[in-house]
């Protein structure tokens, strides 16, 4: 197996965010927010899961291009499908690295981050305050690489939800687990297996789902 190349940017980067989490400046790195087609039919849906909702409580917010997918260029996702608010929102429209949209056009973006399997992250400042609301891949972004790349998952916190599977209903398709990010669904389709425990409850799986056999309910002391 070819030795992947160290990615010291991204170790430095790691670290000072472990550093605010050991200093609680922050709770995290970020928080997995739920795809909002996978809550739909949820009456009780918590406000702060939704990007949606933090983008309508906000201040101000602005969609920009994804800084990580910008400059790594490692696939061909999406790049408008993030959002900046409050205080760092005008900061960036003023710089011209952001622009402001209405709510709809928001959620088109997110529509098209959902479409290409983009994981939704909150991301905090020292303050403890949401600024960013992005839609990250993989092979690009920083906080899904902490887990993947450096192995540490507890820098990224679980959504309130985690996604239940109907045995009965699923067809073993395997979408699912093209769909997973974080390894809660791994085998052949005919034989997928999945690792409740692995879930951070993005809800991506939910959307794709063809025989609606996975729903998201929310966890219990997670």
């Amino acid at each position: 197996m070819k030795k992947e190349k160290r990615d010291e940017e991204l170790e430095k980067r790691m670290h000072t965010f472990d550093g605010w989490v050991k200093e609680g400046k922050i709770p995290s790195s970020s928080k997995v927010v739920p795809v909002q087609q996978s809550l739909e039919s949820l009456q009780w849906v918590i406000p702060t899961q939704q990007v949606l909702e933090i983008l309508r409580n906000s201040r101000s917010f602005a969609l920009a291009k994804c800084l990580c997918r910008t400059k790594h260029k490692r696939c061909e996702n999406p790049l408008e499908v993030c959002f900046y608010t409050n205080d760092v929102a005008d900061k960036m429209v003023k710089q011209g690295a952001a622009r402001r949209v209405s709510l709809q056009e928001a959620v088109t973006a997110l529509k098209l981050a959902n479409q290409h399997g983009l994981v939704h992250l909150t991301i905090y400042n020292p303050e403890q305050h949401v600024y960013a609301l992005c839609s990250c891949c993989e092979c690009c972004c920083h906080d899904i690489e902490f887990m993947q790349k450096l192995g540490r998952p507890d820098l990224v916190a679980h959504a309130d939800y985690v996604a239940v599977v109907d045995t009965d209903a699923c067809m073993q398709c395997g979408v699912c687990g093209e769909r997973c990010v974080f390894g809660a669904r791994s085998g052949e389709p005919g034989a997928m297996e999945f690792q409740q425990d692995k879930c951070y409850g993005c809800g991506l799986c939910v959307t794709t789902c063809e025989t609606n056999a996975i729903r998201m309910v929310l966890s219990a002391g997670r």
